[in-house]
């Protein structure tokens, strides 16, 4: 019986493939110390497995360029979890090495420990991985710490017009890096660590830089504060809605995965802003890396709260606050994203948050 053909992927990711232990307790112990783990679960990471875990699961085809596995029990973990999802793309083993282990440990407050392998002989298996799935995709995702190696799938996605998301976090605190990766970028995802406690003009500072080094993109990520989208003229804050933080592992790529899910659905910059906010929120607030259903993901995100601004004259300038979708919109009337809303309303924290307390990476 013949093979069923798989469509072509939109979705690929290029870099790390590692198994990862997600542990989740009630606070993070002092030095020398333990704590009750509530929780562990198991999937891959990094943040382009993730995402095109995530992407799958929404029926969006989706595949992975990574990194050689071992010849072991983790290696074929890597494999059979990415098959079970309907992640495309070869897994490639070598006995060279082990499998890598990540381990993530995350408390409530949004806390998150992490330990991970990351030699270069392992990163390395990346300069001989076979790029062909990229010429036929819509979207190219790599992440800025994976190294020099991104510079050659970024070159081969520029080379049949496929645009790239770079994760860029600090990145762009390097002016020759910025300067590098800038011409090869379309949309770029970044991060202060002044922007993630609410300083609002490190915020903007950052993304103007990446809009004039000619990015036509930028995302800068605040943590539980939400983000700020810049395209163009047009510019998208949106504040996250307060929820239970459980484990805030896999937000900052979970985030990734609903923008680039609205991305590829071709929606405005307000609906896929809504949805990435809406993913990453939902996220944090059961431990592990299960992904929400796409209609409880629309439920949350009708309820994000949004501001818009333009891009004049080199300056951010604020037009209106408190924007909500538009009444009539099919999909705010479907059964479905009702019930997911009244799911928002159950998880949202009925303490008032103290303003003095800011929690951490809830969306890195």
């Amino acid at each position: 019986m013949a093979k069923k053909k798989l469509p072509l992927p939109a979705y690929v990711g290029f870099g790390m493939l590692t198994p990862v232990y997600i542990m989740s307790l009630d606070q993070l112990p002092k030095l020398n110390t333990g704590a009750i783990v509530h929780q562990v679960s198991d999937y891959v990471y990094d943040d382009s497995a993730i995402i095109a875990c995530n992407l799958s699961q929404w029926g969006v085809p989706s595949a992975m360029i990574g990194t050689a596995v071992g010849k072991d029990l983790l290696g074929r973990f890597v494999s059979d979890k990415l098959k079970e999802l309907g992640v495309q793309g070869e897994v490639r083993v070598t006995d060279k090495y082990k499998t890598p282990l990540e381990v993530n440990v995350s408390d409530k407050k949004g806390a998150r420990t992490y330990f991970w392998q990351r030699s270069e002989e392992i990163l390395s298996t990346l300069d001989t991985a076979d790029l062909s799935l990229i010429k036929t995709s819509k979207l190219l995702y790599v992440d800025w710490y994976d190294g020099e190696r991104i510079t050659r799938a970024m070159e081969e996605a520029k080379k049949y017009n496929v645009p790239v998301f770079l994760n860029f976090e600090h990145g762009h605190m390097h002016p020759d890096l910025l300067k590098k990766y800038a011409g090869l970028v379309t949309v770029c995802q970044a991060v202060t660590d002044a922007a993630q406690i609410g300083k609002k003009q490190a915020m903007l500072g950052t993304a103007r830089k990446l809009i004039k080094a000619g990015i036509q993109t930028a995302i800068i990520t605040m943590a539980s504060q939400g983000c700020l989208v810049v395209q163009g003229n047009e510019i998208v804050r949106a504040y996250a809605p307060k929820v239970r933080a459980v484990d805030a592992s896999g937000a900052g790529a979970t985030f990734s995965s609903g923008y680039i899910y609205g991305y590829l659905q071709g929606w405005n910059m307000e609906q896929t802003v809504r949805f990435a906010i809406a993913a990453a929120s939902l996220k944090v607030t059961r431990s592990g890396l299960e992904m929400f259903p796409v209609q409880e993901i629309q439920g949350l995100a009708h309820t994000v709260r949004i501001e818009r601004m333009v891009y004049r004259d080199n300056q951010f300038h604020a037009i209106s606050k408190m924007l909500k979708l538009p009444p009539l919109k099919p999909i705010a009337d479907n059964a479905l994203v009702k019930s997911s809303q009244k799911l928002a309303e159950k998880i949202m924290p009925k303490k008032k948050v103290e303003r003095g307390k800011i929690k951490r990476s809830l969306v890195e």
